[in-house]
């Protein structure tokens, strides 16, 4: 892979299963949830994330930090990535404080390296006595608060940024945006998944858009966050029933071909 690059999609798909809700006819549908994906990521390069529910956004976060495997295709990565998104990679049994501790252990970082990330995890998320509280009680905003820091506090060269800043309260988020400009200033490659088409606008560099489980265009930021939010003001006048259609028309179109199953049994009897 050329060194400009940070991130790169080759022919990228992601393919699940769904179970049938007719017990009679207990056939399982798959489709792609993410298809025929391809882009490149320069390195520094800040990308706003853009796709309506259930277009394959949290799909694509997970396979960009590593966390799931492409089916078909092939993703190649430039450097540490981390994923900041409400809840992931968090134990809900254990505290904050044992989360840290957990976090760097898996990384193999020395007892020093795992006290000094608890200082600035303490130091940046505010949640004060909570650190020693199970996650478990925690509200989602303070989640958010606590994977952010945890995430921001380990610096990887690349951040996948999920919805994180769409829970909890507005000044705290915008001090993650703020931070996040540091760390776009210095040079860290950011992927910002967001429905805010305003934050997407005002802190990325480019935007990628994705609908129905396929990449619909890459580029300027404002020229697709313009043509994104035209399509949506689209759906919006939508009556209910012309939505569920065109909701069914993606979905049709991201099912996988039934397999042959009279095939199959022949091509192993023999």
């Amino acid at each position: 892979m050329n060194e400009e690059y940070a991130i790169e999609f080759r022919h990228v798909s992601k393919i699940y299963s769904l179970k049938s809700k007719d017990k009679k006819h207990n056939e399982d549908k798959r489709f792609y949830a993410l298809k025929d994906i391809n882009f490149k990521i320069k390195r520094g390069e800040v990308v706003g994330v853009l796709g309506t529910n259930g277009s394959g956004k949290s799909t694509m976060s997970v396979i960009l930090a590593g966390i799931s495997e492409v089916d078909e295709g092939e993703m190649i990565v430039n450097g540490e990535q981390a994923l900041i998104a409400i809840n992931l990679g968090l134990n809900n049994q254990l505290t904050g404080e044992e989360n840290i501790e957990l976090k760097g252990a898996l990384l193999g970082l020395t007892k020093k390296q795992i006290q000094n990330i608890k200082s600035q995890v303490i130091e940046f998320s505010e949640i004060g006595d909570f650190l020693y509280q199970p996650v478990k009680k925690y509200s989602s905003g303070m989640k958010s608060r606590l994977g952010f820091s945890i995430n921001l506090a380990l610096n990887p060269e690349i951040f996948i940024v999920d919805e994180a800043l769409s829970v909890g309260d507005k000044g705290f988020a915008q001090k993650c945006l703020d931070k996040m400009t540091e760390l776009k200033d210095e040079g860290k490659t950011i992927v910002f998944i967001s429905h805010s088409l305003q934050q997407v606008r005002d802190f990325c560099d480019t935007a990628l858009w994705i609908e129905g489980g396929m990449l619909k265009d890459y580029g300027d930021v404002e020229t697709i966050c313009d043509q994104y939010a035209e399509y949506v003001d689209y759906y919006n006048r939508l009556s209910n029933e012309e939505k569920r259609r065109e909701r069914d028309e993606k979905f049709d179109r991201r099912l996988l071909p039934k397999e042959d199953k009279g095939f199959f049994k022949k091509l192993f009897n023999h």
